[in-house]
């Protein structure tokens, strides 16, 4: 009777250890092999495979931080907001705070031209007064074809009336 399988050259092979128990000569399950890095970690001072190695930190690598972030500019919430109410005031009250969009123009082109002229890093917030100005343009545009309309329906009210007229 054998205890394990049979070598054909006629040597008999241990039985392999239970489940979960390294083999005679081998790290426990999870731990490296003698000498080689843990799985899915690179030697130290080797790039993955196909990469360059990466360079050493130092001063003049990596992120530089200076601080806390640039506050925004003064205009560019009011801009941005001014350039909301004009357009939401379409749906909600029958366009009336479509004055609102000349004001947002002109205060998010305003704090636009600032930011840029300023410093880097002096004021943030451009995108915000962009977003303002454009939404200003729009409820402008909108503003000036609503006026173009009213005086087109009066202009044909009163023709209509002075011609239907009979003395």
């Amino acid at each position: 009777m054998t205890t394990g399988p049979e070598n054909p050259y006629g040597e008999q092979q241990p039985p392999p250890p239970p489940y979960g128990q390294p083999q005679q000569g081998q790290p426990p399950y999870g731990q490296p092999q003698p000498g080689q890095p843990a799985y899915g970690q690179q030697p130290y001072g080797q790039a993955p495979y196909g990469q360059q190695p990466y360079p050493q930190q130092g001063y003049g690598y990596g992120p530089q931080y200076a601080g806390p972030p640039a506050p925004n500019h003064p205009s560019a919430t009011t801009a941005m907001v001014l350039g909301i109410i004009g357009l939401v005031g379409i749906l909600s009250c029958a366009g009336v705070t479509l004055v609102l969009s000349p004001f947002a123009w002109a205060i998010g082109g305003k704090a636009v031209k600032e930011i840029d002229a300023a410093p880097p890093g002096t004021y943030s917030g451009r995108d915000q007064a962009n977003a303002g100005r454009i939404m200003g343009i729009v409820g402008t545009i909108l503003l000036v074809l609503g006026v173009v309309a009213i005086v087109a329906i009066i202009g044909l009210a009163v023709a209509v009336d002075s011609s239907s007229s009979t003395y």
